[in-house]
């Protein structure tokens, strides 16, 4: 963008002094003397004009203060200050992203940690962040530090893990309430990393797998109790329909495949045993009803 500003006013001392030259120059060759002054004085506001041209970028806001008081805000675009008197401070409108360095905290419950995070942020009125502070970008830096170790340092490690974001807003809550008085704006708060010490490391990873082994051994359990509930339901079952047992047994037999290897030996019949069972219940019968009589 400077560049442009050089080749704009460039090309208009130039053009007015081309200009000049042209009408001047008969008077140059009649009164040579008079013609120079005034050629001379044409230079000079020629190159007055091409100082005080001046570009800014769409993204950018020029603060002017003449004899060092604020007077306007100009761009973006062409604008034209007064040359020895009037002074530009550009500011960048666009948001800007700050690195917050990593910090060493400790958590409410007294553990040590190191964060760091990210500031995103952007001028909102260039005039005040200008006047009232003198690098704002540092202001804001040094500032979301502070906010971080004090938001951290009133939370819980297990907070910290979870819940990044939360903590992240509240950063953002106290650097933008006083960003305002500064003319900027926070866009966004972002934690970054959390580095522990490697013991407290160790901890957590023990930690993490005993409660996956109680989880494992929960499961099996339950597992263990619902295929019993289905064995106990299935015996019930099978106990009260005629030909399921022996059903089942043709089925098992089946399952073990037709290879020369497996040979099965019934050592008594399905219906032997069955013909027993009905028998049994049968007696018991008798026995009940001849106790009653």
């Amino acid at each position: 963008m400077i560049l442009i500003t050089n080749y704009i006013s460039t090309i208009v001392f130039f053009l007015i002094t081309g200009l000049g030259f042209v009408f001047t120059s008969p008077l140059i060759y009649s009164m040579p003397v008079l013609g120079s002054m005034i050629f001379g004085l044409v230079v000079l506001v020629a190159l007055f004009i091409a100082s005080g041209i001046k570009i800014a970028a769409q993204w950018e806001k020029a603060v002017v203060f003449r004899l060092g008081k604020y007077s306007s805000i100009a761009g973006p675009g062409m604008f034209f200050i007064i040359p020895l008197i009037d002074e530009i401070r550009m500011v960048d409108t666009r948001v800007l992203t700050m690195d917050i360095p990593k910090q060493q905290v400790i958590t409410k419950d007294n553990v040590p940690a190191s964060i760091n995070g990210v500031l995103y942020f952007h001028v909102q009125n260039p005039e005040i962040a200008v006047i009232k502070v003198q690098n704002y970008s540092y202001a804001m830096s040094q500032y979301a530090q502070a906010a971080l170790r004090d938001v951290v340092g009133g939370v819980s490690f297990d907070d910290l893990l979870a819940a990044r974001e939360q903590i992240g807003k509240s950063i953002e809550q106290i650097v933008e309430k006083e960003s305002k008085e500064w003319g900027l704006k926070v866009t966004q708060i972002r934690i970054m990393d959390v580095d522990i010490p490697e013991d407290l490391k160790k901890m957590m990873s023990r930690q993490a797998s005993a409660e996956r082994e109680k989880r494992a051994t929960i499961t099996k359990a339950e597992g263990d109790k619902l295929a019993a509930m289905n064995l106990s339901e299935a015996a019930h079952t099978m106990a009260l329909s005629p030909g399921a047992m022996q059903l089942r047994t043709l089925q098992t037999i089946d399952g073990l495949g037709p290879t020369p290897s497996n040979t099965v030996v019934l050592a008594v019949p399905v219906e032997l045993y069955e013909m027993i069972q009905r028998l049994s219940k049968e007696s018991n019968g008798k026995v009940i009803s001849s106790k009653e009589t």
